[in-house]
């Protein structure tokens, strides 16, 4: 006897999505025994933006479903129960509780401790009784002496730590939430809120809030036999929150798609109220299966006034964007340089910019270069004994690209030319610089539509995302011996 999930839902006709998720909560301890009892029927829960459009529309509240929709509208369809099967990314998901009060939605999935198929009675199913149960009990909490939209509001962002108490891992102990609150030390509603030590002023002006996620990848890649190519990702979510009021309230859902790769070794900012243990106990320790949790990422905070990171995460991606070969000989006084490089196919083909930077250390200026290209330009840099491989903003159609030729270096000066201890003989990288916009390698992202705000006002809320380079190399094939990020920090 466990719920899923649980959603409140405004209705709100005229407006592009027709209805906006207020809250939403999710249980992934009670998923994971929905995986085991369904078996091969098991529907996953799905993001709030299609639960949102598919429960609209198994409701009738979109403007654009007036017709008769026989999946829907047909006498075996005739819904007495106010439960409802959900046509979500192909599959139903069953049994949805839902109802409509005061412009209100309400819903949860309850659990079913057996296979869905065939559908067992609803008699059988007792989570459903213990849904309707948390559900009016909300209702009865939210609209109990509720005057204004501003009393709405506080006791939506009371929800999180009520329900912490009245169904802690989605098993409801009492449906009565006005018993959590009395043992709950929240301020009174009719009270003004004191100024926390922590937050010196109130922000005045137009409400807004930004979300930027930045993902750097590293890597190191040998292409040598019998030595792993290594590579990482790790993620910073940065906020800025332009609120009005005291101590307002934000709850921001991180997302993946459906190949998305897992975010892991997640850490917050302290002004996160609360968090779902699923989230801590992502770790790139353990291996890597289908149990792993994908999402969403809800936090819930009270944002201070300045810019914050609001959560770093690595994630263990199957392949680096770029793959590249890299060979150096040297032939007498010249080397003799090959270069290939192949941008992975799922990878964003439109880069702000992408270098390669060739540098060759403990040797003399260039003085003669002859080369090749299949594409790009090549800078020479005599006396940095540098060559940039502008490759430019796009890759060519075939995702791969080559650079060829030799290199002549003059006589050693100390004093002019770069010198490494490490890159001795052919032992030596190039490095790839590059920034990808409105891109995530691991597909992470902000939806701005599931971002609940609990303040005065309507917020514009802007969403932005880019992946970075961060110390990406590609090791000379022939070099004697590999070299590992350790080696490159002593």
């Amino acid at each position: 006897m466990a719920q899923r999930a649980v959603w409140l839902i405004s209705h709100e006709p005229g407006t592009p999505l027709r209805g906006t998720v207020r809250f939403s909560r999710r249980y992934p301890t009670v998923e994971k025994r929905a995986r085991v009892f369904n078996r091969a029927s098991y529907v996953p829960i799905p993001e709030d933006g299609p639960f949102l459009k598919a429960l609209l529309f198994e409701l009738r509240l979109l403007d654009d479903d007036k017709d008769f929709v026989e999946s829907r509208d047909s006498c075996s369809r005739i819904n007495k129960t106010s439960i409802y099967g959900l046509l979500v990314g192909g599959e139903e998901l069953w049994p949805v509780v839902a109802f409509l009060k005061n412009d209100m939605i309400y819903a949860c999935v309850p659990l079913v401790e057996q296979t869905l198929s065939p559908r067992p009675p609803l008699i059988s199913v007792s989570g459903v009784s213990q849904g309707f149960e948390l559900l009016y009990g909300i209702q009865d909490f939210l609209y109990s002496g509720q005057k204004n939209d501003n009393e709405l509001n506080t006791k939506l962002s009371q929800l999180p730590d009520l329900l912490l108490q009245a169904c802690p891992f989605g098993t409801v102990l009492d449906a009565n939430l006005q018993n959590s609150l009395d043992n709950t030390n929240f301020a009174s509603v009719t009270q003004p809120q004191k100024q926390p030590a922590w937050k010196p002023g109130t922000y005045k002006g137009k409400p807004q809030v930004s979300i930027s996620i930045t993902e750097k990848v590293k890597s190191m890649q040998y292409d040598k036999q019998g030595v792993a190519d290594t590579w990482q990702v790790v993620g910073t979510v940065t906020c800025k929150c332009d609120l009005e009021g005291i101590m307002p309230n934000v709850t921001i859902s991180l997302s993946l798609p459906t190949n998305g790769s897992p975010l892991q070794d997640i850490l917050v900012h302290p002004c996160v109220t609360s968090l779902d243990s699923a989230i801590l106990t992502s770790s790139s320790i353990d291996a890597m299966d289908d149990s792993a949790f994908s999402g969403p990422y809800k936090f819930p905070f009270t944002p201070p006034l300045e810019s914050f990171n609001l959560c770093y995460y690595t994630s263990q991606v199957p392949v680096p964007p770029i793959l590249g070969f890299y060979q150096m000989k040297e032939e007498e006084v010249q080397l003799r340089i090959t270069i290939n490089l192949k941008l992975h196919e799922s990878v964003k083909n439109n880069f702000e910019f992408c270098e390669a930077h060739i540098p060759f250390f403990n040797r003399g200026p260039i003085t003669h270069l002859e080369y090749k290209t299949s594409f790009g330009q090549l800078e020479v840099f005599r006396e940095k004994s540098l060559l940039i491989w502008i490759i430019g903003q796009k890759f060519p159609k075939s995702m791969e690209i080559s650079l060829s030729g030799t290199v002549t270096f003059g006589a050693k000066n100390h004093e002019k030319q770069p010198f490494d201890p490490i890159c001795v003989g052919e032992t030596a990288y190039l490095k790839l610089h590059f920034r990808i916009l409105d891109y995530t390698l691991t597909g992470c992202y902000a939806d701005q539509h599931s971002v609940q705000v609990f303040a005065s006002g309507k917020p514009k809320i802007s969403a932005y995302r880019k992946l970075i380079s961060s110390d990406y190399y590609i090791w000379n094939s022939k070099a004697p011996a590999p070299v590992t990020y350790g080696s490159l920090l002593l």
